[in-house]
Parts: C-alpha cells; sequence; structure tokens
C-alpha cells in the first residue's frame, strides 16, 4: 500500500470559496470583515505565518492590519492595544501571534482579547466551549482545519479509534475534545512524553495525529496497515542539497507511506488547513457581529 495524499490545498480552495459568498453578503450589508494581527518581536517563522495570513486575507477581500511591536515593547502598551482593538467595532478578529519573547505571559495576555473576536479560539470562553462539546463557535484553528481536511477526504470518525501525539492548548487537547464530541463521535486517545508504549497505542489507530514538533517520530512500525495520519509538525531540518541549507519535515516519517492509506503532506496539508479556518473565524465573528 502507498498512502494516498490527503491534500490541504485542495480542502483549504474549497473552504475560501466558500466564503464568498458570505463575505460579500456581509459588504452588501456594510460590514467589512477586519482581522487585526499583532506580532511581537522578530521571529522569523512567525514573520512567514503573519505574512500567510495577511496574503489569505487580501485573496479573499477580508481586511486586515498587521500590528508589528518591538521584542522589548511594554507590558501596559500591549495591553492597552488589545483594549483598543476590543473596543474597535470596525475589528472583528484579533490574533497575537505565537510566540511572544519569553518574559511575556501569552496565555495571560491571550485572556485579555474578546471571547467574540478571538479568531484563534484560544481565549478559555472558546476552549471551555469544546469541554460542553459544544463546536458551533469560534474553533482553534488548526484543530477545525484537521476535522474539515478529514471530513472532505470522506474519512469516517463515528466509532474510529482516533490517537493524538501531543497535549499542547493549540492543537492536541482541542483537537481531542472535538474527535469526541457528538457529531465526530471517535474515540480518542491522547500521548504524550510520559506515554508508555507509545507505538503501541499508535498501532491501534484508524486516525493518528501528530502534533509534537519532533521531526520523523511516528515511524512506519507505529501505523497499521490502511490507517489515516495526519501530520501537524512543522521542523525546519538541515539539508545540504538545498541552497538555503534547510528543508520542512514533518512528525512522520516519510515510510509511513507504505502502512498509512491517507497521509497529509508537509508543507501542503494542514498549514494551508489552519489558514482557511482563521479566514473561516474572522468571517463567522463578523457575521455574529
Amino acid at each position: 500500500m502507498v498512502a494516498e495524499r490527503l491534500d490541504g490545498k485542495a480542502c483549504a480552495a474549497e473552504v475560501e470559496s466558500s466564503l464568498v459568498p458570505r463575505i460579500m453578503a456581509l459588504k452588501s450589508k456594510g460590514v467589512e470583515p477586519h482581522l487585526a494581527v499583532i506580532i511581537v518581536g522578530e521571529d522569523p517563522a512567525s514573520k512567514v505565518y503573519v505574512t500567510a495570513k495577511q496574503t489569505g486575507c487580501e485573496r479573499l477581500g477580508i481586511k486586515s492590519t498587521k500590528y508589528s511591536l518591538p521584542a522589548d515593547v511594554g507590558k501596559e502598551e500591549l495591553i492597552t492595544l488589545i483594549q483598543t482593538l476590543n473596543a474597535d467595532i470596525n475589528v472583528h478578529g484579533i490574533l497575537i501571534q505565537s510566540p511572544l519573547p519569553s518574559v511575556m505571559d501569552e496565555i495571560g495576555l491571550t485572556e485579555l482579547v474578546e471571547p467574540n473576536k478571538d479568531v484563534d479560539g484560544f481565549h478559555p470562553h472558546n476552549l471551555g466551549r469544546l469541554v460542553q462539546g459544544r463546536t458551533d463557535g469560534l474553533l482553534p484553528c488548526t484543530p477545525s482545519g484537521i476535522i474539515r481536511m478529514l471530513e472532505w477526504a470522506g474519512v469516517k470518525l463515528a466509532g474510529a479509534r482516533a490517537v493524538v501525539i501531543g497535549r499542547s492548548r493549540i492543537v492536541g487537547i482541542p483537537l481531542s475534545l472535538m474527535l469526541a464530541a457528538r457529531g465526530y463521535d471517535a474515540t480518542v486517545s491522547i500521548v504524550h512524553s510520559k506515554t508508555e508504549d507509545i507505538d503501541s497505542i499508535c498501532r491501534d489507530a484508524d486516525v493518528l495525529v501528530a502534533a509534537v514538533g519532533r521531526p520523523g517520530l511516528v515511524k512506519a512500525d507505529w501505523v497499521k496497515q490502511g490507517a489515516v495520519v495526519i501530520d501537524v509538525g512543522v521542523n525546519r531540518v538541515l539539508d545540504s542539497n538545498k541552497e538555503k541549507g534547510w528543508s520542512l519535515a514533518g512528525d512522520v516519517d516519510p515510510g509511513v507511506s507504505e502502512n498509512a492509506s491517507l497521509l497529509s503532506p508537509v508543507p501542503g496539508g494542514v498549514g494551508p488547513m489552519t489558514i482557511a479556518m482563521l479566514m473561516t473565524n474572522t468571517v463567522f465573528a463578523a457575521e455574529q457581529y
């Protein structure tokens, strides 16, 4: 068996196409969806991600405003900016680009964003809705993108055994809650650095999601025949064959394609879906306004 490519770009294009009439309907009522992005410091990866988000907005006709702040910005200045954006009725979505400088309280600052403008889906209000089994609000973009991609590919989740490697508040925990929620109905296991016999647990998975940031962690013998594998990892690895000296690698070893039935690529898998779901959240937030 050679795994089929689970094409996140194609799925994301369909998601974005479905947003166009919704955006046009908003603009006909005098509402222009508007995303504000705050980036602190000079992290190269963050700059790339912010550019991708702005490009997505331009592609769909969503207004975007970037606020670039120095790494040594004062806490009060950053808080004032968040509060100003919260109060601006013409701003529908606020995103604080992660990671922030290590001296900053990233979770605390995220909690200052109004829940109805939290297009990242990380505010305790929005994560708490997931704990209640509610998936009708602002959902974390990467987990909701994974779910949408699985549905688009026709993957049966109800009754499936799903294993999520990683327990981050950004991907692992919210994705596990979504997969187990009514309507998706998967049986979910979360594994992490303290889990014993990770490989044997993974071999039971019908759907295996790797989201830990360790290149090539998941080997072929971790994956049973016919499993669906989602690779969330985006890792820079040394590559002498590349002009820039490095290339991108996922958390899944390429050899997994020998066992899996579907495998999301890196890049071109989960990444485009994350952007598409950010656009979806921004439009949804504008509609609620």
